[in-house]
Protein backbone atom coordinates (compact mmCIF):
# COMPACT_ATOMS: atom_id res chain seq x y z
CA UNK A 1 0.00 0.00 0.00
CA UNK A 2 2.98 2.85 1.00
CA UNK A 3 4.95 1.88 -2.51
CA UNK A 4 1.13 2.20 -4.43
CA UNK A 5 0.60 5.45 -2.45
CA UNK A 6 4.09 6.78 -3.35
CA UNK A 7 4.40 5.50 -6.94
CA UNK A 8 0.99 7.05 -7.45
CA UNK A 9 2.34 10.44 -6.08
CA UNK A 10 5.62 10.38 -8.16
CA UNK A 11 3.64 9.67 -11.34
CA UNK A 12 1.70 12.94 -10.84
CA UNK A 13 3.83 14.93 -9.59
CA UNK A 14 5.88 13.77 -12.93
CA UNK A 15 2.92 14.74 -15.15
CA UNK A 16 2.64 17.84 -13.17
CA UNK A 17 6.23 18.71 -13.72
CA UNK A 18 5.87 17.61 -17.90
CA UNK A 19 2.97 19.99 -18.03
CA UNK A 20 4.49 22.89 -16.57
CA UNK A 21 7.44 22.33 -18.76
CA UNK A 22 5.27 21.98 -22.25
CA UNK A 23 3.65 25.34 -21.16
CA UNK A 24 6.60 26.74 -20.57
CA UNK A 25 8.26 26.67 -24.04
CA UNK A 26 5.31 27.56 -25.97
CA UNK A 27 3.95 30.59 -23.85
CA UNK A 28 7.71 32.22 -23.87
CA UNK A 29 7.50 32.15 -27.86
CA UNK A 30 4.44 34.00 -28.09
CA UNK A 31 6.37 36.83 -26.31
CA UNK A 32 6.40 39.97 -29.04
CA UNK A 33 9.40 40.66 -30.79
CA UNK A 34 12.39 39.16 -32.19
CA UNK A 35 15.26 37.00 -29.86
CA UNK A 36 17.73 37.42 -32.95
CA UNK A 37 17.43 41.11 -32.60
CA UNK A 38 17.41 41.34 -29.05
CA UNK A 39 21.06 40.05 -29.34
CA UNK A 40 22.39 41.65 -32.12
CA UNK A 41 22.11 44.19 -34.42
CA UNK A 42 18.67 45.53 -35.73
CA UNK A 43 20.41 46.23 -39.15
CA UNK A 44 21.42 42.99 -40.01
CA UNK A 45 21.33 40.99 -43.25
CA UNK A 46 18.66 38.26 -43.81
CA UNK A 47 21.42 35.67 -44.53
CA UNK A 48 22.95 36.75 -41.09
CA UNK A 49 19.69 36.82 -39.48
CA UNK A 50 18.77 32.62 -41.36
CA UNK A 51 22.50 31.89 -39.73
CA UNK A 52 21.65 32.99 -36.12
CA UNK A 53 18.42 31.33 -36.11
CA UNK A 54 19.92 28.24 -36.85
CA UNK A 55 22.07 28.29 -34.51
CA UNK A 56 19.34 28.83 -31.57
CA UNK A 57 17.93 25.98 -33.19
CA UNK A 58 14.95 28.44 -33.68
CA UNK A 59 14.66 28.04 -37.45
CA UNK A 60 12.83 24.25 -36.97
CA UNK A 61 8.99 23.87 -36.37
CA UNK A 62 7.82 24.21 -33.48
CA UNK A 63 7.27 20.91 -32.63
CA UNK A 64 11.04 19.40 -33.86
CA UNK A 65 12.18 22.62 -30.94
CA UNK A 66 9.83 20.89 -28.65
CA UNK A 67 11.10 17.38 -28.99
CA UNK A 68 14.82 18.20 -28.61
CA UNK A 69 14.03 20.74 -25.78
CA UNK A 70 12.42 17.86 -24.11
CA UNK A 71 15.56 15.53 -25.09
CA UNK A 72 18.19 17.71 -24.07
CA UNK A 73 16.40 17.98 -20.57
CA UNK A 74 16.02 15.00 -19.40
CA UNK A 75 19.63 14.70 -19.90
CA UNK A 76 19.96 17.81 -17.77
CA UNK A 77 20.94 20.13 -20.42
CA UNK A 78 18.97 23.74 -20.08
CA UNK A 79 20.82 24.85 -23.32
CA UNK A 80 22.80 28.46 -23.85
CA UNK A 81 21.91 31.73 -23.16
CA UNK A 82 21.15 33.67 -26.02
CA UNK A 83 22.24 36.76 -24.20
CA UNK A 84 25.11 35.39 -22.64
CA UNK A 85 26.81 32.86 -24.46
CA UNK A 86 26.76 30.75 -21.41
CA UNK A 87 24.79 27.44 -20.19
CA UNK A 88 21.67 28.28 -18.44
CA UNK A 89 22.55 25.91 -15.58
CA UNK A 90 25.39 28.57 -14.89
CA UNK A 91 23.42 31.48 -14.99
CA UNK A 92 20.81 30.15 -12.83
CA UNK A 93 23.17 28.69 -10.28
CA UNK A 94 24.97 32.06 -9.51
CA UNK A 95 20.79 33.75 -8.96
CA UNK A 96 19.58 30.18 -7.55
CA UNK A 97 21.27 30.81 -3.49
CA UNK A 98 19.99 34.07 -3.49
CA UNK A 99 16.05 32.91 -3.97
CA UNK A 100 16.94 30.27 -1.66
CA UNK A 101 17.81 32.93 1.22
CA UNK A 102 14.84 34.81 0.61
CA UNK A 103 12.20 32.24 0.50
CA UNK A 104 13.56 30.24 3.34
CA UNK A 105 14.25 33.17 5.45
CA UNK A 106 10.62 34.51 4.95
CA UNK A 107 8.94 30.48 5.43
CA UNK A 108 10.68 30.54 8.63
CA UNK A 109 9.92 33.68 10.09
CA UNK A 110 6.35 32.97 8.77
CA UNK A 111 6.03 30.03 11.07
CA UNK A 112 7.95 31.65 14.04
CA UNK A 113 5.73 34.35 14.14
CA UNK A 114 2.30 32.45 12.57
CA UNK A 115 2.39 29.76 15.16
CA UNK A 116 2.15 31.91 18.38
CA UNK A 117 -0.21 34.68 16.65
CA UNK A 118 -2.37 31.62 15.60
CA UNK A 119 -2.21 30.10 19.18
CA UNK A 120 -3.28 33.44 20.81
CA UNK A 121 -5.97 33.93 18.44
CA UNK A 122 -7.41 30.34 19.27
CA UNK A 123 -7.00 30.64 22.78
CA UNK A 124 -8.87 33.92 22.78
CA UNK A 125 -11.51 32.55 20.63
CA UNK A 126 -14.73 35.13 20.07
CA UNK A 127 -12.44 37.88 21.54
CA UNK A 128 -11.56 41.13 20.82
CA UNK A 129 -7.92 39.81 20.49
CA UNK A 130 -9.08 36.82 18.05
CA UNK A 131 -11.47 39.37 16.02
CA UNK A 132 -8.28 42.14 15.39
CA UNK A 133 -5.79 38.57 14.60
CA UNK A 134 -8.58 37.88 11.92
CA UNK A 135 -9.35 40.62 10.19
CA UNK A 136 -5.35 41.37 9.47
CA UNK A 137 -4.96 37.95 8.35
CA UNK A 138 -7.90 38.27 6.22
CA UNK A 139 -6.22 41.40 5.11
CA UNK A 140 -3.26 40.34 4.64
CA UNK A 141 -4.33 37.56 2.18
CA UNK A 142 -5.91 39.87 -0.07
CA UNK A 143 -2.47 41.94 -0.50
CA UNK A 144 -0.97 41.94 -3.46
CA UNK A 145 2.64 41.29 -3.60
CA UNK A 146 4.06 44.54 -5.54
CA UNK A 147 1.45 46.89 -3.48
CA UNK A 148 3.23 45.61 -0.48
CA UNK A 149 6.32 45.49 -1.63
CA UNK A 150 6.57 49.17 -3.66
CA UNK A 151 4.92 50.58 -0.34
CA UNK A 152 7.57 48.83 2.25
CA UNK A 153 10.43 50.19 -0.61
CA UNK A 154 8.84 53.85 -0.51
CA UNK A 155 8.33 54.23 2.94
CA UNK A 156 11.17 52.44 4.96
CA UNK A 157 13.41 52.67 1.86
CA UNK A 158 12.59 55.63 0.04
CA UNK A 159 11.06 58.04 3.06
CA UNK A 160 12.60 56.72 5.76
CA UNK A 161 15.75 55.58 4.49
CA UNK A 162 16.01 52.85 6.97
CA UNK A 163 16.98 50.26 4.61
CA UNK A 164 18.41 50.09 1.15
CA UNK A 165 16.13 50.11 -1.77
CA UNK A 166 17.73 47.57 -4.39
CA UNK A 167 20.62 44.88 -4.38
CA UNK A 168 21.33 42.16 -1.95
CA UNK A 169 24.70 42.86 -0.86
CA UNK A 170 26.85 46.13 -0.70
CA UNK A 171 29.61 45.56 -3.78
CA UNK A 172 32.49 47.14 -1.18
CA UNK A 173 31.00 45.00 2.19
CA UNK A 174 33.79 42.10 3.22
CA UNK A 175 33.31 39.16 6.23
CA UNK A 176 31.07 40.13 8.74
CA UNK A 177 30.25 43.48 6.93
CA UNK A 178 29.47 41.69 3.92
CA UNK A 179 27.22 39.46 5.74
CA UNK A 180 25.44 42.39 7.80
CA UNK A 181 24.74 44.00 4.33
CA UNK A 182 22.88 40.88 3.16
CA UNK A 183 20.66 40.80 6.39
CA UNK A 184 19.90 44.34 5.99
CA UNK A 185 18.91 44.18 2.21
CA UNK A 186 16.91 41.29 3.03
CA UNK A 187 14.81 43.09 5.15
CA UNK A 188 12.43 44.31 3.29
CA UNK A 189 12.11 41.47 0.46
CA UNK A 190 11.61 38.82 3.17
CA UNK A 191 8.92 41.11 5.08
CA UNK A 192 7.31 41.46 1.84
CA UNK A 193 6.46 37.65 1.52
CA UNK A 194 5.85 37.22 5.19
CA UNK A 195 3.13 40.04 4.87
CA UNK A 196 1.53 37.64 2.44
CA UNK A 197 2.01 34.45 3.74
CA UNK A 198 1.37 34.84 6.99
CA UNK A 199 -2.12 35.59 6.79
CA UNK A 200 -3.47 32.08 6.19
CA UNK A 201 -1.25 30.39 7.96
CA UNK A 202 -2.24 32.36 11.19
CA UNK A 203 -5.73 31.54 10.00
CA UNK A 204 -5.21 27.79 9.61
CA UNK A 205 -3.21 27.43 12.88
CA UNK A 206 -6.18 28.76 14.74
CA UNK A 207 -8.82 26.67 13.24
CA UNK A 208 -6.64 23.96 13.56
CA UNK A 209 -6.18 24.68 17.23
CA UNK A 210 -9.79 25.31 17.83
CA UNK A 211 -10.94 22.18 16.59
CA UNK A 212 -7.86 20.10 18.56
CA UNK A 213 -8.66 22.08 22.10
CA UNK A 214 -12.19 20.61 21.59
CA UNK A 215 -11.00 16.95 21.42
CA UNK A 216 -11.64 14.19 24.43
CA UNK A 217 -7.72 14.04 25.10
CA UNK A 218 -7.55 18.19 26.35
CA UNK A 219 -10.50 17.72 28.20
CA UNK A 220 -9.10 14.79 30.19
CA UNK A 221 -5.80 16.70 30.34
CA UNK A 222 -7.39 19.66 32.03
CA UNK A 223 -9.66 17.00 34.62
CA UNK A 224 -6.09 16.10 35.96
CA UNK A 225 -5.40 19.18 36.63
CA UNK A 226 -2.96 20.11 33.81
CA UNK A 227 -1.67 23.64 33.31
CA UNK A 228 -3.62 25.31 30.87
CA UNK A 229 -0.60 26.46 29.12
CA UNK A 230 0.41 22.91 29.05
CA UNK A 231 -3.03 21.60 27.94
CA UNK A 232 -2.41 23.89 24.61
CA UNK A 233 1.24 23.81 24.03
CA UNK A 234 1.84 20.46 25.15
CA UNK A 235 -1.03 18.81 23.72
CA UNK A 236 -3.39 20.97 21.41
CA UNK A 237 -0.62 22.71 19.77
CA UNK A 238 1.16 19.31 18.88
CA UNK A 239 -1.83 17.76 17.19
CA UNK A 240 -2.51 20.94 15.85
CA UNK A 241 0.29 21.37 13.99
CA UNK A 242 0.26 18.67 11.35
CA UNK A 243 -2.38 20.11 9.28
CA UNK A 244 -0.84 23.73 10.11
CA UNK A 245 2.61 22.34 9.05
CA UNK A 246 0.89 20.67 5.64
CA UNK A 247 -0.42 24.37 4.80
CA UNK A 248 2.76 25.92 4.88
CA UNK A 249 4.43 23.41 2.37
CA UNK A 250 1.47 23.27 -0.03
CA UNK A 251 1.81 26.76 0.05
CA UNK A 252 5.41 27.17 -1.42
CA UNK A 253 3.94 27.58 -5.01
CA UNK A 254 2.93 31.13 -4.00
CA UNK A 255 5.73 31.82 -1.98
CA UNK A 256 7.96 30.99 -5.06
CA UNK A 257 5.41 33.08 -7.36
CA UNK A 258 6.38 35.91 -4.55
CA UNK A 259 9.32 36.13 -4.71
CA UNK A 260 9.71 35.93 -8.36
CA UNK A 261 7.52 39.37 -7.90
CA UNK A 262 9.57 40.49 -5.00
CA UNK A 263 12.58 40.38 -6.80
CA UNK A 264 11.95 42.07 -9.60
CA UNK A 265 10.76 45.15 -7.38
CA UNK A 266 14.13 44.85 -5.10
CA UNK A 267 16.34 44.58 -7.48
CA UNK A 268 17.21 41.38 -5.38
CA UNK A 269 19.45 39.09 -7.95
CA UNK A 270 17.86 36.29 -7.27
CA UNK A 271 15.68 33.82 -10.02
CA UNK A 272 12.84 36.11 -10.30
CA UNK A 273 15.36 38.85 -10.98
CA UNK A 274 16.72 36.22 -13.50
CA UNK A 275 12.71 35.90 -15.57
CA UNK A 276 12.55 39.43 -15.48
CA UNK A 277 15.97 40.10 -17.14
CA UNK A 278 15.45 37.50 -19.33
CA UNK A 279 11.45 38.77 -20.53
CA UNK A 280 13.30 42.17 -21.84
CA UNK A 281 16.09 40.24 -23.60
CA UNK A 282 13.82 37.22 -25.30
CA UNK A 283 16.44 34.81 -23.79
CA UNK A 284 14.35 31.99 -24.43
CA UNK A 285 16.60 29.41 -22.46
CA UNK A 286 17.24 31.31 -19.42
CA UNK A 287 13.47 31.82 -19.28
CA UNK A 288 12.42 28.16 -19.84
CA UNK A 289 15.13 27.08 -17.64
CA UNK A 290 14.20 29.25 -14.54
CA UNK A 291 10.55 28.31 -14.53
CA UNK A 292 11.52 24.44 -15.05
CA UNK A 293 13.76 24.90 -11.68
CA UNK A 294 10.64 26.85 -10.07
CA UNK A 295 8.40 24.31 -11.03
CA UNK A 296 10.28 21.10 -9.96
CA UNK A 297 10.67 22.86 -6.85
CA UNK A 298 7.31 23.34 -6.08
CA UNK A 299 6.07 19.95 -7.06
CA UNK A 300 9.08 18.67 -4.98
CA UNK A 301 7.81 20.52 -2.32
CA UNK A 302 4.65 19.44 -2.65
CA UNK A 303 5.09 15.86 -3.28
CA UNK A 304 7.57 15.33 -0.17
CA UNK A 305 4.55 17.17 2.03
CA UNK A 306 2.07 14.47 0.51
CA UNK A 307 3.79 11.43 1.20
CA UNK A 308 5.13 12.88 4.66
CA UNK A 309 1.56 13.56 5.55
CA UNK A 310 0.16 10.41 4.22
CA UNK A 311 2.41 8.61 6.44
CA UNK A 312 2.06 10.54 9.15
CA UNK A 313 -1.67 10.55 8.83
CA UNK A 314 -2.76 6.73 7.43
CA UNK A 315 -6.09 7.85 6.25
CA UNK A 316 -4.48 9.80 3.61
CA UNK A 317 -3.20 6.35 2.17
CA UNK A 318 -6.22 4.49 2.33
CA UNK A 319 -8.65 7.38 0.98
Amino acid sequence: MRLRFIGTRLLRGAVTLWFAVTVTFFLVRLLPGDPVLAVADPNMTEELRAKLLADFGLDQPLPVQYGEYLLQLVQGNLGMSFRQSIPVTTVLMERLPWTLILTLSAMIATVVVGIPLGVLAATKAKGWVDRLIQVAGITAQSLFVPSVGVFLLYVFGVLLGWFPIGGAVDPDATGLAASLSMLHHLVLPCLSLVFIQLGGYVLTMRATLIEALGEDYVTLAKAKGVRPASVVWKHAVRNALLPTTTIAGLQLGALVGGAVLTETIYAYPGIGRAIFEAVGQLDFPVLQGAFVLLAAAVVAANLITDVAYGFLDPRVRTS
